[in-house]
């Protein structure tokens, strides 16, 4: 009997122990799956914090590229090229040139940014006509004979080295110049200072 009362005494500390025993492993099992949860739900927030990341600094990258071509576009459209054009006449003793002269210049808004750049484009190159005529009326060359004949010519020119005349007549060939037909400028030309 006295074995029996003490059964009846350590019964409920047996018991109690026992399903205190059971219900730390039931919490140790509820913790264990809570935790797993809460690493599930850390490890898909930093996989959405990565993804968002990696979209921002592709953002931040497109962003900073399309300032960058905006900013050139904006630069390309300050800058602009300025044009003149006139023409320029070099006379010497017995010819005539004409040359178009073309100068270009690189503006930031109103800013130069290089010298003239000159460029020409010849127009007319031929002997000045008039020159031609004031120097034969200064300088006038010898008279040839009237008489049409190559004898004459030819006894003339014999002459004029101081060789004795031949009795054969020579033949003479003179060549005339020929002077180039002035062309006609049709690229509307502005003054030197115009703008």
């Amino acid at each position: 009997m006295q074995m029996e009362a003490f059964l009846w005494l350590f019964l409920p500390v047996f018991v109690a122990g026992g399903s205190a025993l059971l219900s730390y492993f039931v919490m140790q099992a509820r913790m264990e799956v809570a935790l797993a949860k809460e690493r599930e739900s850390l490890a898909e927030a930093r996989a959405k914090i990565s993804s968002y990341q990696v979209t921002l600094d592709e953002r931040v990258k497109a962003t900073q590229e399309e300032c960058k071509r905006q900013a050139l576009d904006d630069f390309m459209q300050e800058i602009r090229v300025e044009e003149r054009s006139y023409v320029r006449e070099t006379k010497s003793l017995n010819a005539l040139k004409k040359v178009m002269v073309m100068q270009e210049r690189i503006f930031f808004r109103n800013i130069p940014l290089s010298n003239w750049i000159e460029r020409e484009m010849l127009l007319e190159d031929g002997l000045d006509t008039s020159r031609q005529l004031t120097a034969e009326s200064v300088f006038t060359p010898p008279a040839l004979p009237t008489g049409d004949t190559p004898l004459a010519i030819a006894k003339l020119l014999q002459e004029v080295k101081g060789v004795p005349p031949k009795a054969a007549p020579l033949q003479v060939h003179v060549d005339v110049p020929q002077v180039a037909e002035p062309m006609v400028l049709t690229h509307r030309a502005t003054a030197f200072g115009a703008q």
